[in-house]
């Protein structure tokens, strides 16, 4: 059976974000698109493709140390340990409104 499961605003909002972000530096900006514009929807899955890898690996975030996201993720996971969510304790009040 599907569940529909409702987000809050926060989600939206980063998904927002990302939607400008990715409209101003993809889509817009003339360095990402061909002279003349995409020919296929080919070239156009490969600057998505493109600037999916450049946001993850290799974009500076200033948020976390200008260091990129995938590098600051794998940093984090080095330093923490895994927790067996089987085992962890949840709140009574967890998920409730």
């Amino acid at each position: 059976m599907f569940r529909w499961f409702q987000g809050d605003s926060y989600e939206n909002a980063m998904a927002e974000a990302f939607k400008s972000l990715f409209k101003a530096e993809c889509i817009r900006h003339p360095v990402m698109r061909p002279h003349g514009g995409w020919q296929s929807i080919g070239e156009v899955e490969w600057a998505v493709a493109e600037y999916t890898d450049w946001f993850s690996h290799r974009r500076l975030h200033g948020e976390i140390g200008h260091v990129p996201p995938a590098e600051y993720e794998a940093t984090y996971w080095a330093n923490h340990t895994a927790v067996d969510y089987r085992e962890a304790s949840v709140l009574a009040e967890a998920g409730t409104r």
